[in-house]
C-alpha cells in the first residue's frame, strides 16, 4: 500500500471512529433528556444527528407550545439545558461534549433571524464605512453572526462581558 493510500485509510478510519463517538454522545444525551421529559411530564420526541462535527439533538413535539418552558425567554432555559446535557454526557463518557441542543426548532429559527440581521448590518457598514455594534447575544448567536460577517468579507469581533457581550462589525482592521 502506498503512503498516500495508507494516510487516506487512516483518515477514513479516524472519521468513522469520530462519528461513532459523536453518535454515542447523542445516545447518552437522548437518554438524559428522555428522563428529564418524563420527570417534567412533557411529551416530546428526540432526534439525534451529527452535524458540523458535533452531536446535534433536537426535542420535537406536535404540540410545540408544550415545549416553550424548555426554551424560556430568549432561549435562556435552552442554553441552561444544553449545558446540563453536556455535563451529563461528560460525566458518562469522560469526554468534553460540544453537542448542540435545539427545542422545537428554536435555534433554527433564531439562526435565520440572526443571519438576516447580520446581512442588514453588513449592508449598513458597507454603505457608511463605519463600524456597527449589534445587540448583546449568547455564544451560539455570536458564532452565527461571526460566520455571516466572515462570509461577507467583513471583520467582526466580540466586546463586552456576558450576558451583555455583543458583536461589532467593520470593514477592515
Amino acid at each position: 500500500m502506498s503512503d498516500q493510500a495508507e494516510v487516506n485509510t487512516e483518515a477514513a478510519e479516524d472519521e468513522t471512529s469520530r462519528k461513532a463517538l459523536l453518535e454515542e454522545e447523542g445516545e447518552v444525551a437522548a437518554d438524559y433528556l428522555e428522563e428529564l421529559l418524563d420527570i417534567a411530564d412533557l411529551d416530546g420526541d428526540i432526534d439525534i444527528d451529527v452535524r458540523h462535527g458535533r452531536a446535534a439533538i433536537e426535542i420535537v413535539s406536535e404540540d410545540s407550545a408544550s415545549l416553550e418552558h424548555l426554551v424560556g425567554r430568549g432561549g435562556e432555559v435552552l442554553d441552561a439545558l444544553q449545558g446540563l446535557t453536556r455535563l451529563a454526557v461528560q460525566t458518562k463518557t469522560g469526554e468534553r461534549s460540544r453537542l448542540m441542543l435545539d427545542v422545537g426548532d428554536f435555534r433554527a429559527r433564531r439562526r435565520t433571524e440572526l443571519t438576516e440581521a447580520a446581512e442588514r448590518v453588513v449592508a449598513q457598514v458597507r454603505e457608511t464605512g463605519t463600524e456597527k455594534a449589534m445587540e448583546p447575544m449568547n455564544a451560539f448567536e455570536r458564532k452565527v453572526v461571526h460566520d455571516v460577517i466572515a462570509a461577507a468579507g467583513l471583520i467582526s469581533g466580540s466586546r463586552g462581558v456576558d450576558p451583555n457581550r455583543y458583536v461589532v462589525v467593520k470593514l477592515t482592521e
